[in-house]
């Protein structure tokens, strides 16, 4: 699981700033968002600007240089802080795999160019590795005949050392080593989308594909057609094959329509939320971004209510509406504000003892938890 994260110098982050998930509140309520230690839900709230969004690309930089996964390079221009003369941007996280600690921090220019790399596992660094001097080291089992540098083609200069060792080092079995495999497909296994002004997604897979073939692939038809009855869409919904693939249709009494000429904006956004949420049993970590922008509250209630409830998988979301900071629904350590550079859930923003029964949005909305 990532237990802790930290950027500087990216985009609006001049300075660290550290996302902290390793560090749950005594509540007695909602303790299903918590696991071995870790926060593994939770919702981000900031004003417009306030760096939301760069907060979830800054947590999967990770994926552009470690994964073969899909990547929204345009995304990430500009990227270092405009406000800086820091040649670089720096990120650090904190992972626990089986109770081992893997901390991996590392340096950029751009999305591609690594500037250095650091890996410790256990307390112990593992791996360095400096590109400008083109030198460092790694002594994971397994690894002892494995050159990093010198001996390496110059086009790989650019190419993450992490990578380079998990492509091409045949390591031996043990603890560093479990740990190392583990914290490679957490990160080969995070999720990061969004539904706005166009779709997109990071990480996870791999190419475009289209959502309402992806649910009928996954044999989910029916359940989708449930869970939109559930929330009050009532569609009889088909499969039609169309040059071959099978396309989502909805049938009425005269004729069948594709289902995309008929949902409207929030509907269509909650076909790609279904999409993304039945594959989420392969996720490690999701992001998802301004989650319900098209969702009215209940339905946006509905939502969190069944990513909390996930297990196995850690689920973060942006979001304005103050309507879902409940108790009910989460805790006060799973809400977290975005504000001046800092992001710090509920509880530590204010001096009194949050207990259940305490109204959040109304405290929120009176200004309980501005520093």
């Amino acid at each position: 699981m990532l237990r802790k994260f930290s950027v500087s110098n990216f985009k609006c982050f001049e300075k660290w700033t550290t996302f902290d998930l390793s560090d749950p509140a005594n509540y007695g309520f909602n303790q299903q968002v918590i696991h071995e230690g870790t926060k593994t839900k939770g919702i981000v709230y900031g004003a417009n600007g306030s760096g939301k969004s760069n907060l979830a690309l800054a947590v999967f930089d990770i994926i552009l240089h470690l994964t073969d996964k899909e990547k929204l390079f345009a995304r990430y221009s500009p990227y270092l802080c405009l406000d800086s003369k820091n040649p670089i941007a720096e990120f650090e996280y904190e992972f626990c795999f089986n109770g081992t600690e893997v901390v991996y921090r590392y340096g950029k220019t751009d999305p591609l160019t690594l500037v250095y790399e650091r890996l410790s596992i256990g307390g112990e660094e593992v791996l360095s590795y400096n590109f400008a001097s083109r030198t460092g080291f790694v002594s994971l089992a397994g690894t002892e005949s494995l050159a990093l540098s010198s001996e390496l083609p110059a086009e790989t200069d650019r190419l993450s050392r992490v990578k380079y060792v998990r492509s091409n080092a045949i390591l031996q079995e043990s603890d560093a080593t479990r740990a190392f495999i583990a914290f490679m497909n957490f990160v080969d296994n995070m999720l990061m989308f969004y539904s706005l002004d166009q779709r997109g997604y990071q990480g996870l897979s791999v190419g475009p594909d289209s959502f309402t073939q992806g649910i009928i692939r996954e044999g989910k038809l029916e359940d989708f057609q449930r869970f939109l009855e559930k929330q009050g869409i009532s569609y009889d919904l088909v499969s039609v094959d169309v040059n071959g693939l099978p396309e989502l249709y909805c049938r009425f009494e005269n004729s069948s329509v594709p289902f995309m000429s008929v949902a409207s904006t929030g509907t269509t956004s909650l076909a790609l939320y279904y999409y993304w949420y039945i594959r989420m049993g392969k996720a490690s970590l999701v992001f998802i971004d301004e989650f319900d922008a098209f969702y009215h509250f209940e339905l946006a209630r509905a939502i969190v209510e069944m990513l909390r409830d996930l297990k196995g998988v850690q689920v973060f979301m942006t979001t304005h509406n103050t309507d879902l900071l409940s108790n009910d629904l989460l805790r006060p350590d799973a809400y977290f504000i975005l504000q001046d550079g800092k992001i710090q859930s509920f509880e530590k923003l204010t001096n009194k003892e949050l207990r259940a029964a305490h109204n959040l949005q109304k405290m929120f909305k009176a200004g309980s938890f501005n520093e």
